[in-house]
């Protein structure tokens, strides 16, 4: 019957004799109506997972920075530029006649444009701050102005920051020189703002050598480096500082006054404590500090100024409610947080006023402006406005690894502390105090494991090893440092004045000397380090996705995270190393065998930093071996023949070794029977390998290579760099004579 009646109705509010239908074909379609009910769905969804705009903003930030380093051309920086302003605007649009969502504005109109702004504000850094390489390698005589010296004892050497000119061109320059400590400045020390003349060889900031290794050139673009070098004679002292750098000076008398009341090993890592020069620190204790997960410690982050900003504003605290007058005027804690806030300043600037160290204190004076304003002082709120300040003035910094692992541990520990079941685990009630410790006990060993499964992947990614023992070496080194060395240090300094520190700096080197033996003694127990193969930016894209959605989402929701999480583990557990590694400029060849357990290289390199690259990038820990030991490698003194199975197939490979010249005949002869050639020379054009060439013409353009013979597929350097002001090709080849044999000199490769 209702149906019956409606039908009735439908047919009075039409016109007479036409069809029913007509109706709906002549009604206006409401836009706004259909999309009510997904928005609605998506608002309640964003309410109902308790989104928080200023956490997911200061992620849209850096995710625009990131997306200007991975994609490699301007046309496409642009485009993405344009697609977050068509979202935006379209998301405007949408909403301006749906009726009230704030948390859809937030996320479809607000978002997009700050990854927008992320996008153009690294980009226009780049232009600013970034200094064009010198052009080639060169012996020339600078005469520049010291901006900084930086001692480092432990490699018996001092390294300069000089401004200067560019001998070729004139053009103001900044470089990095070391100098031994064999090359002496005439009795006169090297101090900031001296002017002095130098002769000395310079290279461009080095690409990296291998796809996935340290890419120096980038951090030095934005750094305003345009050459590094060494001295080759004793610099020239024309002219004193005058003013303007007593803080290098003050950094300076530190560093040397803990050296002179410390034996050398304990004196690095204190010195590191007070002004974070690490350059005393030998290369045993850093690689033990590392392995051991307690090399944070070294590097003046988080964790030294909050202890010291701690340390101040609790004794400021104290001191202060022993005054009535003032405790019944004024709040104690506005004062207290001001001493704190001058402490950390001072701490910062003593020690260098690095980008860590600043981004630290930044950190801290937000949490000491929440506590004077009786907020809570740790909060994803707090943690995403310094992030957004430090990435506002470093936008670079969302790419290296203190960045990532510092705001990855606070964000470990914020979201731990704020899951339901941990808050009332560690609620206050009536028991022993032996019950309390071991409750205590254990949140902090929960924490350390939570903090190490956070920053696995980023220190797999970017050193290529991890700690595995790390949560519990820093159950005991970071009360160690923070309530021990740190008080010891600061204190025998203070003592010094009145000639009484003696006995702090004892306490202070025997604290040392047990951290370090803590180190040692985790970083040599068995299975104490996993080492990984590079692997793409892929992996780990998905580990911060997955982080940062179990982080930054309070409700259900945030167990979809783990999802990335899993993806991110599956393709860590599937990246194996490449089968062909070759240098940048194709003198240093590594091949992995065929069990995946040894690395073979060409030539024997009394370098260590190529012996590094080499075996991190392949995800080793032995020491290499020649590849003259290859089975079935036929080598003589120019070249190398090699035969690797891999795919179901046999790949005959070519590797010269020798600066002989090369018949071109029989070169080209051999190049017709392999498939792969690596030369560091240019090679001519009848020099044709069934597969791939890798000669001084292709290295120039690929930079590094890391070949997978099985699938088979090339990755190179060059991927991802594009426009990017940091990468150069060397598009010119010399003309030289074609090659040809001598009586002299019968130069052959093996056939």
């Amino acid at each position: 019957m209702r149906a019956m009646a409606s039908g009735a109705a439908r047919q009075d509010i039409l016109p007479q004799g036409a069809p029913e239908n007509a109706a709906l074909q002549h009604r206006p379609w409401n836009s706004a109506a259909r999309l009510s009910r997904p928005l609605q769905s998506i608002e309640q969804f964003l309410g109902g997972a308790q989104f928080d705009r200023a956490p997911w903003l200061a992620v849209a930030f850096g995710s625009g920075i990131v997306l200007w380093f991975a994609l490699p051309h301007a046309g496409q920086w642009l485009a993405l530029l344009a697609l977050c302003l068509a979202v935006s605007a379209t998301c405007a649009a949408i909403l301006r006649s749906s009726g009230n969502y704030p948390y859809l504005r937030s996320a479809g109109i607000i978002v997009p444009l700050v990854l927008a702004a992320g996008c153009g504000s690294v980009w226009m850094r780049s232009h600013l701050v970034g200094a064009q390489p010198i052009a080639r390698p060169m012996v020339s005589t600078l005469t520049g102005r010291i901006l900084a010296v930086e001692p480092q004892p432990a490699q018996q050497r001092t390294r300069i920051i000089l401004a200067a000119r560019e001998p070729e061109t004139a053009r103001a320059i900044r470089v990095r020189l070391n100098l031994s400590d064999n090359q002496g400045s005439g009795g006169r020390p090297l101090r900031a703002g001296a002017l002095v003349q130098v002769r000395a060889r310079l290279v461009p900031p080095a690409a990296p050598m291998l796809p996935g290794g340290y890419n120096f050139a980038r951090t030095a673009w934005f750094s305003g480096l345009a050459a590094t070098g060494s001295a080759l004679s004793p610099p020239i002292v024309l002219e004193r500082g005058r003013g303007g750098v007593w803080l290098s000076g003050v950094q300076s008398a530190l560093n040397e006054h803990v050296r002179a009341r410390l034996d050398a090993s304990e004196a690095g890592i204190a010195a590191a404590l007070v002004t974070g020069d690490m350059g005393g620190i030998t290369d045993g204790d850093t690689e033990a500090m590392r392995d051991s997960g307690l090399a944070h410690l070294l590097s003046i982050s988080g964790l030294h100024v909050s202890a010291v900003i701690g340390a101040v504003y609790f004794v400021a605290l104290r001191l202060l409610a022993l005054w009535p007058w003032l405790t019944l005027r004024v709040r104690l804690p506005v004062i207290a947080a001001g001493f704190g806030a001058l402490a950390g300043l001072g701490y910062t600037l003593v020690s260098g006023s690095q980008v860590p160290t600043v981004r630290s204190c930044i950190g801290a004076l937000l949490v000491l402006a929440a506590l004077a304003l009786g907020r809570e002082a740790l909060s994803l709120r707090m943690l995403a406005i310094a992030a957004f300040l430090v990435l506002l003035l470093w936008p670079e910094a969302v790419i290296g690894p203190s960045f990532q692992m510092s705001f990855a541990a606070v964000l470990a520990i914020v979201a731990l502390s704020g899951a339901a079941p941990i808050r009332a685990f560690i609620a206050p009630r009536e028991e022993s105090l032996l019950l309390r410790a071991l409750r205590h006990l254990a949140i902090l060993l929960l924490t350390g494991v939570v903090i190490e499964l956070a920053l696995m992947p980023i220190g797999l990614y970017h050193f290529h090893r991890a700690g595995l023992y790390g949560a519990l070496a820093n159950i005991v080194a970071i009360p160690l440092t923070t309530l021990v060395i740190m008080p010891a240090v600061l204190g025998a300094l203070v003592l010094d004045v009145v000639g009484l520190g003696a006995p702090a700096w004892w306490i202070a080197s025997q604290s040392v000397a047990l951290l370090t033996g803590i180190a040692h003694w985790v970083a040599s127990r068995p299975g104490s380090v996993t080492v990984m193969p590079a692997f793409g930016g892929e992996a780990l894209a998905l580990f911060v996705a997955g982080a940062l959605w179990l982080g930054l989402w309070s409700s259900k929701v945030r167990w979809l995270g783990l999802l990335p999480v899993c993806a991110g583990v599956a393709l860590l557990l599937a990246a194996r190393p490449a089968d062909v590694l070759v240098s940048s400029d194709g003198r240093h060849v590594g091949l992995m065998s065929g069990d995946g357990t040894t690395l073979y290289i060409l030539r024997e390199t009394r370098s260590d930093f190529v012996r590094d690259n080499l075996t991190e990038i392949a995800g080793m820990s032995g020491a290499p071996v020649l590849i003259s030991s290859w089975p079935g490698a036929r080598c003589n003194s120019d070249a190398c023949v090699i035969v690797v199975a891999r795919g179901g197939r046999e790949w005959r490979l070519l590797l010269t070794l020798g600066h002989g010249v090369l018949p071109e005949r029989s070169l080209a002869a051999v190049c017709e029977r392999v498939d792969l050639v690596v030369a560091d020379r240019w090679l001519p054009r009848s020099c044709q390998p069934r597969w791939l060439k890798a000669d001084r013409n292709l290295l120039a353009r690929t930079g590094g290579l890391a070949i997978d013979l099985s699938a088979p597929h090339v990755r190179t350097v060059a991927e991802g760099e594009g426009d990017h002001g940091w990468w150069r090709v060397v598009e010119d080849r010399p003309k030289r004579p074609r090659p040809t044999a001598t009586p002299a000199s019968p130069a052959k490769p093996p056939g």
